[in-house]
């Protein structure tokens, strides 16, 4: 099952007015807790997909809060790539 065909289930089950990103990094390959070995990249996709999702259930409406990352050296980038993915039209 792919993460689309999650939130496209999601979506039909409840019907969401607004989605919230809790926007997490601690899964980043380079972060000590994680270990799920995550790049930039991926969360930039994640990011995409939760957008796009938003957009078709519930007009775009979307809020994204930081919640963890505790790489500082890498965690900046990460979290720019995530607001960058954000604010594309």
């Amino acid at each position: 099952r792919t993460f689309e065909a999650a939130l496209e289930e999601i979506g039909d089950k409840f019907k969401p007015d607004l989605v919230i990103i809790s926007a997490g990094f601690d899964s980043h390959a380079a972060d000590p807790l994680g270990q799920l070995l995550l790049e930039d990249e991926d969360f930039v996709s994640f990011t995409r997909s939760v957008k796009s999702w938003a957009r078709e259930t519930c007009g775009g409406r979307l809020v994204s809060c930081l919640e963890g990352g505790y790489n500082l050296s890498t965690l900046g980038a990460t979290v720019r790539a995530h607001v960058r993915a954000l604010a594309e039209e």
